[in-house]
Order: structure tokens, then C-alpha cells, then sequence
């Protein structure tokens, strides 16, 4: 048996990780828990910063010495504190950049929590958990019953890039905002994401989503 805890973007992305990815890998009796970094005394999710995160995935790893802890953060709105987050922005090729944050991650938690390398399994999603959803926006538009009459747009979107996770990165263009000005009744990330993404399923996400899939690929690894 293993224990894997998630530190999850937010709330749409750890009810993601409970509902649709963990259940995929009680099988193998690999057990994913997601949860949301507090960034307040009330409130949790979003605005994860490298100090943070850091602070909260050494208290994990020493509460619980037989788990593993991994992440599932958007690459859109990263912090800029994170290891070599300049650096990387100068990588033209998306996936060049999350493989040289979540390097850079992980050689550097590692090396302020203490915890062994293998302990750790960074994983930073290239925009953000939304573009996941443009990997079959038909089973999408079957969410809310209105929502196939958007079909053509979702796909116009979705044939102008070269796969998903290339929807890009900036306040207008993000895949959740792509979502949120289209679609009538409007996109809710927590309610509508999860359902979508369960619907749509994670063979047809991993088949379209390479950088999703070799995360999926290192959790199945850890049976």
C-alpha cells in the first residue's frame, strides 16, 4: 500500500484528483489524498508560494514517513519565487519549461525538506488544469445540455493548437477563461471541472496530454 498526498492548485483541481485520478489507482492500492495549501487563517487554495509550499511539504513528510507527497499546480500564474522560474520562461517549448520547473522543484525541496528524492513526485500542469477538458470537447459540451451549441468554437480552439496542454498562458487566452467567456450557463471551475473531466475520462486525457500522462505514469510506478 502507498500513500500519496497531493497539494493540489485549488479546489477544482483537488476535487479533480479525489473524484476522477485517485479512484484509477485504488487497485494498485496506491492511495491518492488531495488537499489545498491554507494561505490564510480561513482561507486555502490558490497563490502557492515556493516558501509555502516548502513549509507545508516538510510538515507532511515528517507527519507521515511512509508517504509520498506530489503536486498538482498550474503552470499559468505560477509564482515567480519558484527555482529557476526566469529561467525557464525563456524556454519557447511549454513542455522544456515545466520539465526544468519541476527539475528545479524538486532538487530544491528535496534539498530544504531533508526527505529523500523518491519521496517527492513534483508535477506542474502546462496551462492549467482546464486544458485537460479541450482533450474531448464533446464529451465536455455534454455537461450542460446548452453547451453543444458551443461545440464548433470548443473545437476551433481546440485544432489551433498542437495539443491541450499548448492552450496558452495569459489572463484572456487561459483555458478556463477560453471556458468561462464561451459557454452558456457559464463554466464553474469547481462544479462543472470534475464533472467534465469524469466524464471525458483519463485514457482520452493521458492520450491527448503527454505531460499529464507521464505524471499518471510515475504514480502507477510507485506499486
Amino acid at each position: 500500500m502507498v500513500d500519496v498526498i497531493v497539494f493540489a492548485e485549488g479546489q477544482s483541481e483537488e476535487q479533480f484528483i479525489k473524484q476522477v485520478v485517485a479512484p484509477s489507482l485504488r487497485h494498485q492500492r496506491i492511495y491518492l489524498k488531495a488537499q489545498t495549501l491554507k494561505t490564510s487563517q480561513q482561507g486555502t487554495g490558490g497563490a502557492v508560494i515556493f516558501d509555502r509550499l516548502t513549509f507545508y511539504a516538510r510538515n507532511v513528510l515528517r507527519q507521515y514517513p511512509n508517504a509520498v507527497l506530489s503536486t498538482f499546480l498550474d503552470l499559468y500564474g505560477l509564482d515567480t519565487d519558484f527555482p529557476e522560474f526566469h529561467e525557464a520562461r525563456r524556454q519557447a517549448e511549454v513542455a522544456s519549461r515545466v520539465v526544468r520547473l519541476e527539475a528545479a522543484l524538486h532538487r530544491e525541496v528535496v534539498a530544504k525538506v531533508g526527505c529523500q528524492a523518491e519521496r517527492f513526485i513534483p508535477h506542474i500542469q502546462p496551462y492549467e488544469f482546464e486544458g485537460l477538458l479541450f482533450a474531448d470537447v464533446t464529451a465536455l459540451c455534454e455537461i450542460e445540455p446548452r453547451w453543444k451549441n458551443y461545440l464548433n468554437k470548443l473545437r476551433a480552439i481546440r485544432d489551433a493548437f498542437p495539443t491541450p496542454e499548448h492552450i496558452n498562458d495569459s489572463f484572456e487566452t487561459k483555458p478556463s477563461r477560453r471556458l468561462e467567456a464561451l459557454l452558456e450557463p457559464r463554466y464553474r471551475k469547481t462544479r462543472h471541472g470534475p464533472l467534465a473531466a469524469g466524464r471525458i475520462t483519463l485514457a482520452v486525457m493521458e492520450a491527448e496530454c503527454l505531460h499529464f500522462r507521464t505524471w499518471m505514469e510515475r504514480l502507477r510506478k510507485l506499486a
